[in-house]
């Protein structure tokens, strides 16, 4: 790594109201990237329709869009730990929003796929340069719960762009994705008045030497790459991502199971999807419980370095059941078919109440998403705590590409493993069975979770010891 001395500079910050500003734009472009990922799954019936393909080749560009999006954000986030990270979030911005408005231009598969992958190369920027920017402005001790809004950002993106494809593009698929374009340029504008958050300015070992106006000018090289894989917490992290978005990848198509289950009942295909988007919306409404996981896992921290990790690990391993008991649970559906979008949602909303097998669905996946939403802050949490912040964006994006590779693998395995299963199980009991399996991948998960908290002490001593040794050298 390398650093440059500078003598005192002013503060290229604002007061509270530009900070906090700042902080709104960036977690809002956070879910953004997840708004555009969750826009195709629920719309994979209409666009094959109209594009002419089996809607197998839909799921297949999800899966490859995630592998892209994975590996773009590499080369994104080192550029960003050695550079001015601002325009490349600019830049990052206006790549996807010119994806997704090509993918609502598109005639032909072929097209539909080069758009969504020039999509999936901007989508890279926001997460992995977004990420090293935000553990900046987050003390340790707060690490956990801000970064639970970080993730639940991501979390309400996916279900704003499950939303958003079922209802909106229910009747004219490309309609959504035009309006995200529209926000995506809106989200560009609002990029040019944050201001340049300072590296390493929430560390507490570094704020002495900060406050006199000087630089952490610390920035990462491909020396250093090896030493970040040395890091034995890194490992785990980056490798639990593997079994863990296997499953998660999988839950993407937890709307067609419920359009599934809709048609089954002798519903038509338009009413069939905006039911299923309103129940894969709702199901997943136990992801505001990040905070809660954030919470725990700041609180447990402080009482024993191996916290973050211990939270993560129960709480994975602890949903498991839960899921299981989701994917078979009968839901007796009754709604106005071929009625308008509100009259449908409405009619969904009062099942909650009426039917008791939607409520008992609901409170099943509420509890199921609670549990594993303490994955996400603490995740982040951990990588920033075991980390110096010239490696944070890297370490990231190295996650977020083997998230990638498994969320690819869950999301286009699992299609095929639904057409297999078919012989022996009609639908929609193959899409249950299906997925039923793929979320056997949290139990590894959990395992690495609870490797990483017996190797996360050391780490987070060597970090302490080495920025109060840089700190002396400002």
């Amino acid at each position: 790594m390398t650093s440059t001395r500078s003598g005192p500079r002013a503060a290229r910050g604002g007061g509270p109201v530009h900070r906090l500003y700042s902080v709104v734009v960036f977690v809002l472009l956070a879910s953004l990237d997840n708004v555009a990922i969750g826009l195709v799954p629920p719309l994979y019936g209409p666009i094959s329709g109209a594009l002419g393909v089996p809607q197998r080749l839909l799921g297949l560009v999800t899966a490859v869009s995630f592998l892209v999006s994975a590996v773009a954000a590499v080369g994104w986030a080192y550029v960003g730990d050695r550079t001015d990270r601002k325009p490349l979030l600019m830049i990052g911005t206006l790549v996807w929003a010119a994806g997704t408005g090509g993918s609502a231009l598109a005639q032909n598969y072929p097209t539909f796929l080069a758009a969504q992958l020039v999509a999936a190369v901007g989508l890279g920027a926001v997460g992995s340069v977004g990420f090293s920017v935000v553990t900046d402005l987050i003390s340790p001790r707060r690490r956990g719960l801000v970064m639970s809004f970080w993730g639940l950002s991501q979390g309400v993106g996916t279900l704003a762009g499950t939303l958003a494809g079922g209802l909106l593009g229910a009747t004219e698929w490309r309609r959504p994705f035009w309006l995200l374009t529209v926000v995506g340029l809106a989200a560009t504008c609002a990029y040019l008045f944050t201001y340049g958050i300072r590296r390493g300015q929430s560390e507490p070992e570094l704020a002495e030497a900060l406050a006199t106006g000087v630089e952490y000018d610390y920035r990462i090289t491909r020396a250093d790459l090896p030493r970040i894989l040395d890091r034995r917490t890194n490992r785990w992290l980056v490798l639990q991502g593997l079994t863990a978005q296997a499953a998660f990848g999988s839950l993407v198509w937890l709307p067609v199971l419920f359009a599934e289950r809709a048609e089954d009942q002798g519903y038509s295909a338009a009413t069939a999807i905006v039911v299923g988007s309103v129940f894969a919306t709702l199901f997943q409404l136990g992801g505001v419980f990040s905070i809660v996981g954030g919470l725990v896992g700041d609180a447990l921290q402080r009482r024993t370095p191996r916290g973050r990790a211990l939270v993560a690990a129960v709480g994975i391993l602890a949903a498991l059941p839960f899921y299981l008991v989701l994917f078979f649970v009968p839901i007796r559906i009754d709604v106005p078919d071929g009625g308008g979008t509100g009259a449908i949602v409405g009619a969904v909303l009062a099942s909650v109440v009426t039917e008791p097998t939607v409520g008992l669905s609901l409170l099943t996946a509420v509890l199921a998403l609670a549990l594993t939403s303490a994955n996400s802050p603490n995740w982040f949490a951990l990588i920033a705590d075991v980390n110096p912040p010239e490696h944070r964006g890297t370490v990231y994006s190295l996650g977020n590409l083997v998230n990638g590779v498994g969320r690819a693998a869950g999301n286009g395995l699992v299609g095929v493993a639904f057409h297999a299963l078919r012989a022996a199980f009609p639908p929609p009991l193959n899409y249950a069975v299906g997925l039923a399996a793929f979320q056997l991948f949290f139990i590894p998960t959990g395992v690495m979770y609870w490797l990483a908290s017996r190797t996360s002490p050391r780490d987070i001593d060597a970090v302490h010891d080495l920025l109060h040794a840089r700190a002396d050298r400002l």
